[in-house]
């Protein structure tokens, strides 16, 4: 019983964790795209990120190597001797560059709390991309969820709340097309990271490694073939506060923290837990930003609420498939 009690409150904390860093990363990032006149390039916050990751990676294949050694070995092994992997792996570094650069773009045109509802079309384009990349199958309550959460999504986006405190120019139709790019990128990249994975019995943390390495250099590419000529002349930190090093932290841990909330806990409490998300940054989005709520906003975030609660729940038929591995992998993919 006294371990039992201790999971809980570990599953808890995890989830407790998980939706404070996804609500505090989208209302801090659409601060920093607010707030300030010199505005920094979210080109190099994404590469930063991307080293952060590296770096973590690194030092969570030290720990499961056992020593410094070992992961020395495993690093030339697989990094330096393995360059068709890293290319392998350069494909989904490429596609998750980009949309880490549409979440800038979206949020500094949408607000947080928008944002947050939108972006949650990820499951059904991760569920999709799993249907046709890995000949997967979706329950019809899932299915059902599905559509439910695309009605809620275009009623948000109806009629979109708007918010009386931001001052800067702002076009809703670039932020949702950004979010559109996003959504694409995060599934087919998710689902083809899983294929990779599911290739060799190559460590996590070492397919980490090629992608975030991988990572680095197409993002210093997308620094300097957008933002080059302005970087050289104002510097690559140009523009940061502590507030922009916040939100490439919440950007660095917030991805890897997310697959210990995803081993430990059940797809039902994921859910609540992304509806307790759009709930937080919907509330700091009216004190920080003065956001006004619209009736079609609420319905909206209530539909998807609810289909995110509906596609988490098991499935009731029987077959020789095991649909909690496979919820799992989604919500893993999703996650990413």
């Amino acid at each position: 019983m006294a371990n039992e009690s201790v999971s809980v409150v570990f599953k808890i904390y995890c989830l407790s964790v998980m939706t404070l860093v996804a609500a505090t990363y989208t209302v801090a990032l659409r601060y920093t795209r607010t707030v300030s006149s010199d505005l920094y390039f979210s080109t190099t916050a994404v590469c930063i990120t991307e080293v952060i990751k590296l770096l973590l990676s690194l030092l969570m294949l030290v720990r499961e190597t056992g020593d410094l050694g070992r992961c020395r070995a495993a690093v030339v092994t697989h990094i330096f001797r393995s360059p068709r992997e890293l290319l392998k792996l350069s494909v989904p570094s490429v596609v998750y560059a980009v949309q880490n650069n549409m979440a800038f773009v979206a949020l500094s045109n949408l607000d947080a709390a928008v944002y947050q509802v939108t972006y949650q079309l990820k499951i059904p384009c991760t569920a999709l991309c799993m249907v046709l990349m890995l000949s997967r199958s979706l329950s019809r309550l899932q299915w059902f969820s599905v559509f439910l959460l695309c009605g809620g999504v275009t009623l948000v986006q109806w009629t979109p709340p708007t918010s009386s405190k931001v001052q800067v120019e702002q076009n809703p139709f670039l932020g949702f097309g950004a979010i559109a790019v996003a959504v694409l990128c995060s599934g087919f990249a998710g689902v083809y990271f899983e294929k990779v994975l599911k290739s060799s019995d190559t460590s996590l943390w070492v397919r980490n490694i090629q992608m975030y390495l991988s990572g680095i250099v197409v993002t210093l590419i997308g620094v300097y073939g957008t933002d080059g000529a302005q970087v050289l002349e104002k510097g690559f930190f140009y523009g940061y506060t502590p507030w922009v090093g916040f939100v490439v932290f919440l950007a660095s841990v917030g991805g890897m923290y997310t697959s210990v909330v995803v081993k430990y806990t059940d797809n039902i409490m994921k859910g609540f837990s992304a509806a307790a998300a759009i709930v937080l940054s919907t509330v700091a989005s009216v004190l920080l930003f003065g956001l006004q709520i619209t009736t079609t906003f609420v319905l909206g975030a209530l539909l998807v609420c609810v289909s995110i609660y509906m596609y988490g729940l098991p499935k009731q038929d029987t077959s020789k498939l095991k649909p909690s591995t496979e919820r799992e992998d989604t919500q893993k993919l999703i996650s990413v």
